[in-house]
């Protein structure tokens, strides 16, 4: 449960300068009259604390954490800031910080005749050389006291984290270094030279403002409803007496008021030791004692027995094959490797990008305190987890630990990314009991210290710009260590990464097109660092909606703490393992709903849709206009970022990029897709393909027929909707797919894309109209898809039930598209994709139009498949239906051919991996 105390609310207050400020006395009763309040530099200790400013502020230069509160001009609230232990240097520091971003001032003097507050600083320590009453803060028994005694005074108060250093500390280490900032309280010693040493790496939040009044009645009487709280003065006079007469039935006795202190202090210290690891991560052990505490746990000894049992081999040699797994993938976290990490990715952003742009984190930092983060990324390059773990870490959270593919732990690399927070496993595990047991418990470890945790839930890159199906091994062990024990609960954070560039894009094309895959090595590193000249542009990253894994297991019946605590082989029912599908595919659905449309997708979007992929100028700006508006006017979600950039701006950013070019006409300048570049840019299209994609639809249907019924249009989109949902992971629902639709045709139509004739019959606009070219080009989209899912149909009906697997059709299928794109489709590699043939396949399964045998795998189907099919007519052209069927029309001879030749390249292939 999340404290009353923790609600965020967020008060306006004055910004005062260091100079003494007056507010005047109102000519009210003794009840309602208004404070007469000082701020003054205090004369105790006044050279002291400038000479020490100005030292400090030479010496450190904090880095600033988290959003600053924002305070209103005209409101009378005191300001104290909290710290949790006395210091000079923090002190001082704090006043800088106030000074610097035009904060109310920390070190003043605040004095207040008529309620009776006269301090010297506007700093409350929660624990103080001078607290007596059993360690009670003195400042802050005397501002609860006068609050108590004066209803209408109001009084905030601001957390304040402060870090010299952010490493964790090591758990069973003998020598605990002396200038890093962990969870010991600073001496005079260390602070000195956590100045001297950590002065540069020093950050600094200042963390929501909270109600002075409304802490203390939250916890004086949790069973009384509080009256409102306004920051508006003109209202001040209607509460005061409620509040008045209230005060007076709950000012407390002196013992009682030690009891309310003590209360207070103590949420106050949990509420920043909560934010402190937020920022810290939990404690460490160093990897040695790590890998022994998991090797001896009663979940591994279980396993280990078992091991032995099955292998005939010895409990010893069992536990020294656990071991060697252990050691395989614990991570060895090194607090100066993330320091390098930090400076290098910081010149390296600088070199490749024009900047970083981070959407919806603040939503991230709220949960970061309660909740056990476990962050879900697309996977479009090597840089997204060095990318997303820089984010966080400058954003003032702990770098999550990242699971990387142990094809990632080479020499040079592989120990610098696990000393950064990396932990290795294998691509493939399936049948080790003994290694899966390992990396559950390791998980479980992780999980259950309160650990952040990244893994990529589609397992690899993506080659071709599409989200790829979710893989929910990682996914289902940590489904499984919440149901062994809760702690924290779990939250997912689905995010987008987005780039306008990518190191590997050329490499991608070719893997799509039959190359082998290149294995990560040292060399391969050094050729990727050639390319620290180009211009990449800017990456986008964007926080989505997060998922909480206890909503999850409300509605799918899930009890928690359901499996033993001291097993890991034990496995998830049927109702658990389909909520462990639901949240990947929510997930997936929630990292679309984040997506950017940037600059460069927007502009691929439009220009691969183009005959030739060229545009008049004038034609290509209006048509980026059209997709800004109808992103924007109708958002495919809330947390979905459309680029402000101008439609002008967007073709010579891509100039600048050198993936498109302008050709010089004296009838009007010519935008199009620089050389080579066409499959490169198909890349960024399939990013924010799913934005649009049923405007495309729409848009093809009505621009292929002239004119269509409303209610056919509905029909012909639901049938085909579960196919483009299963490969894109669109968000809307089936039941309000009518309700979607009508709001894109309504949005069409505002646009005059299309026109309503009466009864429900939709028309395109004239031929000759700039509306009728705006509609051609949104209608080409889809037709890629449709394209596929005719072909694949196609093969199926050709072929007929019962003479295929789901495998074979997939790998003939990807053959067809490779040879249909050579041929037809000017090689784009939409078509070598071979995830798209199986998310397809897969649907068909899912839909009951295929049914598979389970003893020999083959597809049986009947009539209807024909039925699907029977739709294209309403999209694809006559000769594009024709070219698909004779490129799906395969015989026998050919069939065991091509599954021949696609059987020796994948023994090939794994022959390279043994």
């Amino acid at each position: 449960m999340i404290p009353k105390f923790l609600k965020k609310r967020m008060f306006k207050a004055p910004v005062i300068s260091d100079t003494t400020i007056s507010h005047d006395v109102a000519q009210l009763s003794d009840n309602d009259k208004i404070a007469t309040t000082v701020y003054t530099k205090a004369p105790i200790n006044q050279l002291y604390r400038k000479l020490s400013g100005q030292v400090l502020d030479v010496a450190v230069k904090p880095k600033l954490l988290g959003e600053l509160p924002e305070f209103a001009a005209d409101d009378k609230t005191l300001t104290f800031y909290v710290l949790q232990d006395y210091s000079r240097s923090n002190s001082i520091l704090i006043d800088l910080q106030t000074q610097e971003y035009k904060l109310p001032p920390a070190l003043v003097g605040v004095k207040d005749s008529v309620h009776q507050i006269d301090e010297n600083a506007a700093i409350v320590f929660l624990h103080h050389p001078k607290a007596k009453n059993d360690d009670l803060s003195p400042r802050l028994s005397r501002l609860i006291a006068a609050t108590l005694q004066n209803p209408a005074l109001k009084i905030r108060l601001v957390p304040v984290s402060i870090l010299w250093g952010r490493a964790p500390e090591k758990e069973d280490s003998l020598f605990r270094l002396l200038m890093i900032d962990g969870w010991e309280d600073p001496s005079i010693t260390k602070q000195l030279f956590n100045i001297g040493m950590m002065g540069r790496d020093t950050f600094v939040q200042f963390h929501a403002p909270q109600d002075l009044r409304s802490l203390i009645y939250e916890s004086l009487h949790d069973d009384v409803a509080e009256p409102a709280h306004s920051t508006d003065s003109a209202n001040l006079n209607d509460e005061t007496s409620t509040h008045e007469a209230v005060t007076h039935a709950l000012v407390p006795s002196a013992n009682a008021n030690r009891e309310l202190v003590r209360t207070l202090q103590q949420q106050l210290n949990i509420y920043l030791d909560k934010q402190r690891a937020s920022m810290l991560g939990p404690d460490l052990s160093d990897r040695r004692n790590l890998v022994d505490k998991l090797i001896y746990s009663p979940a591994i000894k279980h396993a280990i027995d078992k091991e032995a049992t099955a292998t005939g081999v010895t409990v010893r040699e069992a536990r020294i094959l656990a071991k060697g797994y252990a050691n395989e993938m614990v991570n060895d976290y090194s607090y100066p490797i993330i320091r390098i990490f930090d400076r290098f990715l910081t010149w390296l952003w600088t070199q490749l990008y024009d900047g970083v742009d981070v959407h919806h984190f603040e939503r991230v930092r709220e949960l970061a305190v309660d909740h056990e983060v476990i962050y879900v990324p697309c996977h479009r390059s090597h840089v997204d987890y060095l990318l997303l773990s820089y984010v966080i870490y400058k954003r003032g959270l702990s770098i999550p630990y990242i699971a990387a593919g142990d094809n990632l732990d080479v020499p040079v690399l592989g120990p610098f990314l696990r000393g950064a927070v990396a932990f290795f496993i294998r691509r493939s595990f399936r049948g080790n009991a003994l290694y899966t047991a390992v990396l559950r418990e390791y998980m479980h470890t992780l999980i259950t210290r309160k650990t952040p945790i990244e893994y990529f839930i589609e397992g690899g890159r993506s080659r071709s710009g599409r989200l790829l199906p979710p893989k929910m091994g990682m996914l289902a062990m940590t489904v499984h260590s919440q149901l062994r024990q809760t702690n924290k609960p779990v939250v997912f954070i689905p995010t987008y990464i987005g780039y306008e560039r990518i190191m590997e894009g050329g490499t991608y094309i070719g893997e799509l097109k039959g190359k082998p895959k290149e294995s990560e090595s040292l060399m391969g590193l050094l050729k990727v660092s050639r390319k620290i000249e180009r211009i990449f542009g800017n990456v986008h990253l964007s926080f989505g909606t997060p998922l909480h894994l206890t909503d999850f297991m409300q509605k799918f019946d899930v009890p928690a703490d359901s499996l033993p605590a001291d097993r890991t082989d034990t496995p998830l029912d049927a109702k658990a393992s389909a909520m462990v599908d639901n949240i990947g595919i929510k997930i997936m659905q929630n990292i679309n709903k984040a997506a950017v449309v940037n600059p460069v997708s927007l502009l691929s979007l439009v220009l691969l849709s183009a005959p030739k992929a060229a545009l008049d100028e004038d034609i290509c700006r209006e048509q980026i206009a059209l997709y800004q508006n109808i992103a924007r006017q109708l958002p495919y979600a809330d947390d979905t970022v459309i680029t402000d950039m101008s439609p002008q701006h967007i073709i010579d950013y891509g100039i600048k990029l050198k993936l498109i070019e302008r050709i010089p006409h004296i009838l009007g300048d010519i935008i199009q897709v620089a050389g080579k570049q066409a499959a490169l840019l198909s890349y960024f299209r399939n990013n924010i393909l799913h934005v649009f994609i049923l405007h495309s639809f729409l848009a093809a249907l009505v621009a292929r027929n002239g004119r269509i019924e409303r209610s056919r249009l509905e029909g012909i989109v639901a049938q085909m909707y579960p196919f483009l949902q299963s490969e894109l992971f669109l968000h809307y629902s089936a039941h309000s797919l009518t309700e979607t639709l009508n709001q894109k045709i309504d949005n069409m139509l505002s646009h005059g894309l299309i026109i309503e004739l009466g009864h429900g019959v939709l028309s395109v606009p004239d031929a000759n109209s700039r509306c009728y070219q705006q509609l051609k080009v949104l209608a080409t989209p889809v037709g890629q898809s449709l394209e596929r899912y005719f072909m694949t149909l196609a093969l199926l009906a050709q072929q007929g039930s019962g003479n295929l697997t789901v495998e074979e059709v997939v790998d003939l299928c990807h053959l067809l598209g490779q040879r249909l794109s050579v041929l037809y489709a000017d090689d784009i590699p939409d078509f070598f994709d071979r995830s798209l043939f199986l998310s397809f396949v897969n649907a068909l399964i899912r839909l009951n139009y295929l049914q598979k045998d389970e003893e020999t795998g083959i597809l049986i189907f009947d009539n209807r498949i024909d039925n699907i099919a029977h739709h294209a007519k309403y999209v694809l052209s006559p000769d594009m239906m024709q070219i698909l069927q004779q490129v799906a029309s395969l015989d026998e001879a050919a069939i065991a051919h091509a599954m021949n030749e696609i059987n020796n390249k994948k023994q090939r292939k794994f022959g390279r991996k043994r």
